[in-house]
């Protein structure tokens, strides 16, 4: 039966009950408090500024980042909500006359600050602050780390927030060419921080409606790095996060931003590339061609450079890396035919893994036997002064005893934090590794989120213990390289 209800008592009816009002609240609360934060979060009454780190040192130039957020406020990581401020570094040669400032242009809460005119081999003191806060730095205690300086300057027990660094003198001899090293962009990845043999360590994906990260990151580095002055881009590895012919392709759009394929960029494969069916090969049929090999030598105007395929086999990704004994034997072979010969050697792989905060399988390198193998060759070559790898996802720095004029460099992740790049300054006495992180908004952004991985133990892993893993100076003799094109093959 259908009920009627009179005038008065419909009136009565439609009066918000208790349940009503306290249901309407709490829709209300999730709202007002975004409103709350975006009020504060452009005019916060306090603010932290934290995560200071010294991420480029060159012989006249210094980059410095940081975050600034809301104490008090947490997201769904525990991380402190944005405040958009002004950023600023104070510094002179003297910890009590910081007279020289740098500042940002316009307000941000990811900070990043460039200090220029820099004096080679001048020890400099400097404060970063945001609103009068100074800076913290990013703690790196479980590697005995320093994120901000080359000294302990500043750790001691009064905490002013001055720190110091000292420049390097520039490489020996002339500027020949520039050369950016990159890898692990990861084309396709929805979530960083998926750690294999550690499941219950939280991966972080996007924020919702925001652009795929390793796209974000990808283009980044590419217009930043030819920026910076970049002649040549070697992309070693990981291109995509599963090989899928979408994720290859978007890759080599990305890259195809840089330049061309085989005269301004060369690439070469990582595991994640390596497709599970045999019968298919999206990445070969994109870089190159399923009759070539997978390996070269490039010339540079004088300049060997080698690529290596360290996934050349079958496998699920997650085992050892290894080359074809083809591919072994040429490898060999080139070093033996010109052992003085200036080369640059990259793959995704690296030959040895030392000082890692995560224990180290054998996963995560090059098959052992493989690995010495080569360190023989270079043993034997005096002309190899480099070789790059990506893969462990961190900027790390390895001399090798058996061949001490060989640097292997591990170059952190292009696809979230710390992001970007690392920059070869080849001289003709010698060379300069410096990482630079990307600075595009959405990659600064994307960077601050990222870092959050592993349960917050992502800094410790991926940034570089100290300011030599990720910039350093070498001398070698590099007199025999004149031109800063590579020729096409």
């Amino acid at each position: 039966m259908r009920c009627c209800l009179s005038a008065p008592l419909a009136a009565l009816a439609a009066l918000p009950t208790p349940y009503d009002v306290l249901r309407s609240g709490t829709l209300l609360v999730p709202a007002l408090l975004r409103a709350a934060y975006v009020g504060s979060r452009r005019h916060p009454d306090t603010l932290a500024a934290v995560h200071l780190e010294l991420v480029t040192l060159t012989e006249d130039r210094a980059v410095l980042t940081w975050y600034t957020g809301i104490p008090g406020t947490a997201d769904a990581f525990g991380h402190m909500l944005p405040a958009r401020t002004e950023g600023e570094v104070v510094y002179g040669t003297h910890p009590a006359h910081l007279n020289r400032t740098a500042a940002e242009e316009r307000p941000t809460a990811h900070h990043h600050v460039e200090l220029t005119d820099l004096e080679p081999g001048q020890t400099y003191y400097y404060r970063a602050r945001s609103r009068g806060v100074p800076a913290t730095p990013t703690p790196l205690h479980h590697v005995r780390g320093n994120a901000v300086g080359t000294s302990r300057h500043g750790f001691g027990g009064h905490r002013t927030g001055v720190y110091s660094f000292t420049t390097p003198q520039p490489p020996p001899g002339s500027h020949v060419m520039t050369i950016a090293l990159c890898n692990d962009l990861h084309l396709g990845e929805t979530t960083a921080g998926l750690m294999a043999g550690f499941p219950l360590l939280r991966g972080v994906s996007q924020t919702a409606g925001r652009t795929a990260y390793p796209e974000i990151m990808g283009r980044a580095l590419v217009e930043e790095a030819r920026g910076r002055g970049a002649d040549v881009l070697l992309a070693a590895g990981d291109l995509s996060a599963g090989g899928a012919p979408r994720d290859v392709a978007t890759a080599r759009r990305i890259l195809d931003g840089f330049g061309t394929l085989g005269r301004d960029y060369l690439v070469v494969r990582g595991n994640h590339d390596r497709p599970p069916a045999p019968w298919a090969d999206p990445f070969a049929e994109t870089f190159g061609t399923d009759a070539s090999p997978s390996y070269f030598a490039h010339d540079l105007g004088g300049l060997r450079i080698i690529g290596l395929d360290t996934y050349d086999k079958t496998g699920n990704g997650g085992d050892a890396g290894a080359l074809g004994p083809d591919q072994l034997s040429w490898f060999r072979d080139q070093l033996r035919s010109d052992p003085d010969r200036p080369t640059l050697v990259f793959g995704h792989h690296p030959l040895t893994v030392r000082d890692s905060v995560f224990p180290v399988t054998r996963g995560q390198r090059l098959d052992a036997r493989q690995a010495r193998a080569i360190i023989e060759a270079y043993a034997s070559a005096p002309g190899v002064f480099l070789h790059h790898a990506g893969h462990t996802h961190r900027n790390k720095r390895t001399a090798f005893p058996r061949a001490p004029h060989v640097t292997q460099q591990e170059v952190t992740a292009a696809k979230d934090y710390p992001g970007g790049f690392c920059l070869v300054r080849i001289h003709t006495g010698g060379y300069a590794l410096n990482h630079y992180k990307t600075t595009a908004p959405e990659s600064r952004e994307w960077a601050e989120r990222s870092r959050r991985a592993a349960g917050g133990l992502w800094p410790h892993h991926a940034l570089g213990r100290t300011a030599t893993d990720r910039n350093s100076v070498h001398r070698h003799d590099l007199s025999g390289i004149t031109a800063p094109r590579i020729a096409t093959p």
